[in-house]
């Protein structure tokens, strides 16, 4: 089987910057370790605990400078994330700040179109699925809504028991033009698994 390189990994330097932005002597680790769990605690706080629907986190960049951390989030619905007056974001600054102990600012961006966000779409697609939405219409419907927003290629590949079948198989899909091999290419890259 040929080995995939990452794209991120790949264009790091080049087009793509760094989601960790900070330096670290023999506490890197910990540092590191600490980054995840921000990440899967603002993924798991915002998207899955959300009862006025998921606030669509696309990334989450970390930036450390000292005893002070900064998140910037991006979501394509900040509004879900700020809450009203502001109170919502001042409750997850207080949270991450008992989490890191550390000073934390917290800083909301939204993403414009969220149909040109490879995990948005990656996320929307398999929430389609565990809601039984037949797999092709699906993908069908992901490529039509990113090509509409200006996309200039996408290729999606779904894999595992589609359709409730017996048999695991994986499906792939692909519209316009993907250049992974060009560096200079911005390809944006998404994972998301459905259960």
């Amino acid at each position: 089987m040929g080995q995939k390189v990452h794209p991120f990994g790949f264009r790091l330097g080049v087009i793509q910057d760094w989601s960790s932005r900070w330096y670290a002597g023999k506490d890197y680790v910990e540092l590191l370790h600490k980054d995840l769990e921000i990440r899967r605690y603002l993924k798991q706080r915002l998207d899955k605990d959300a009862a006025e629907g998921r606030a669509d986190v696309a990334k989450i960049d970390i930036e450390r400078a000292g005893r002070k951390t900064k998140v910037i989030l991006y979501a394509a619905r900040p509004g879900l994330v700020i809450g009203p007056k502001g109170d919502r974001v001042e409750e997850l600054r207080k949270e991450l700040e008992i989490l890191t102990g550390q000073e934390v600012m917290l800083d909301i961006k939204e993403v414009v179109v969220p149909d040109l966000s490879a995990q948005l779409v990656a996320e929307r697609l398999a929430a389609d699925l565990e809601k039984r939405v037949s797999f092709r219409r699906a993908i069908k419907r992901a490529m039509q809504n990113t090509t509409r927003a200006g996309a200039k290629g996408i290729r999606i590949r779904v894999a595992g028991r589609l359709n409730g079948a017996e048999i695991a198989r994986a499906e792939q899909a692909r519209e316009g033009s993907v250049p992974l091999h060009t560096l200079k290419a911005n390809v944006d890259y998404g994972v998301a698994t459905s259960y």
